[in-house]
């Protein structure tokens, strides 16, 4: 009888864990936002995200030298060399705007992310 309870309970506490690891929230996914790096420019080079979200931001470099995405208001800076892809992930943030620019094109490479 003891046995059965043990088992009973332990049951119950494994159909718990599964129920918060399949739950739709462990499936949904945070917001993806490419952006494209071309002739030293980031396009788009104005995003807009929404406020209080973690955000993953997907930089494609098309162009053959390599560039380095950098924001310090964001407190991110990440190189990325020529014809390949990084991740940067960003917030949580505030409503405000978050400027990033390229460190090796400073004057071509700007943009900035709108938080709403």
């Amino acid at each position: 009888m003891e046995q059965d309870r043990k088992r009973i309970h332990k049951a119950g506490w494994c159909i718990l864990v599964l129920y918060i690891c399949l739950s739709p929230a462990t499936f949904a996914e945070r917001p993806v936002i490419t952006i494209e790096i071309r002739n030293h420019l980031f396009i788009p080079s104005e995003i807009t995200v929404p406020a209080n979200t973690k955000v993953k931001l997907m930089i494609k470099n098309l162009d053959s030298t390599a560039e380095e995405f950098e924001s310090y208001e964001l407190n991110r800076e990440k190189v990325i060399l020529g014809h390949q892809k990084a991740v940067i992930f960003i917030g949580p943030l505030s409503p405000g705007e978050y400027p990033f620019f390229g460190e090796f094109y400073p004057k071509t490479a700007q943009g900035k992310i709108i938080v709403e």
